[in-house]
């Protein structure tokens, strides 16, 4: 029996990267999942198949609008259904932008504030009401160091992840009494495909080649010169989600090789 059998979670941005190492690892100890993010149908198919054969869970795939509210609460609708509960939630979905605040588009603004913040409002307000009927529930949201501290040329996204830290404190305090916890996650640079994409903007915004963006502009950040890895940022998840944690709630958990220390 893995220590989360009978549980369900949901996990926003979770076709790829930090988000699918979340499902893995929570199906890996017992959970069913409903995956969600962006991908061909292909991709996301093979993904949902992989998970259900390799830890004999039920995984479905919601394809849910992380800009739309009533896509999101239709998610959190989609995992009550399939599995009867939803018991953990993270919010992981993301995006990022680079650019001087004077030529930032307006709409890319507007668009990570959606995907990167309201989106965890949304989905926190649709499935609190089950874990409080339940009397369990766990929230997790990825935030990241730039909830703590920021860097240029990411006002939108700097903004949104000291949101998500702030909204994860005022959740924390409301469900306190319901056995249920909200943290989140601050992850420093961790390789995944965002990380990856955002390399050719910075390139052109800083006129650096890509291996002095990898040392001197994503890895200078953090001291212990290494990348973070998904499955790391997914090993903490799975112990907010365990019995040990339940007195850990409102926190902000760094995970960042000691970027945030400086």
């Amino acid at each position: 029996m893995g220590t989360l059998s009978g549980k369900n979670a949901v996990v926003t941005g979770s076709t790829s990267g930090i988000g699918l190492a979340y499902a893995r690892a929570f199906a890996a100890a017992g959970a069913n999942v409903v995956i969600n993010g962006f991908g061909s149908p292909e991709d996301i198919e093979k993904e949902r198949a992989k998970i259900e054969s390799d830890f004999g869970v039920k995984a479905v795939y919601s394809p849910a609008d992380m800009t739309k509210p009533v896509e999101i609460a239709g998610m959190i609708a989609l995992g009550e259904k399939s599995f009867g509960s939803v018991d953990i939630l993270v919010n992981n979905a993301g995006i990022q932008f680079v650019s001087p605040i004077e030529e930032f588009p307006p709409e890319k603004w507007d668009q990570i504030i959606a995907i990167n913040l309201s989106s965890a409002f949304h989905a926190i307000r649709a499935a609190v009401p089950g874990m409080k009927k339940k009397g369990w529930g766990r929230i997790i949201n990825t935030a990241s160091a730039h909830s703590l501290v920021a860097s240029p040329f990411k006002s939108a996204y700097v903004s949104a992840k000291h949101g998500i830290a702030g909204l994860t404190k005022t959740v924390a305090l409301e469900v306190a009494t319901n056995k249920i916890t909200c943290n989140c996650i601050s992850p420093g640079y961790v390789w995944t495909p965002l990380v990856e994409k955002q390399i050719p903007d910075t390139m052109k915004a800083r006129n650096l080649t890509r291996e002095q963006v990898i040392n001197d502009v994503l890895l200078d950040a953090q001291p212990t010169k290494e990348f973070v890895t998904s499955e790391q940022v997914a090993a903490l998840a799975l112990f907010l989600c365990g019995d040990d944690a339940a007195q850990i709630t409102g926190t902000n958990l760094s995970i960042d090789g000691g970027w945030t220390a400086e």
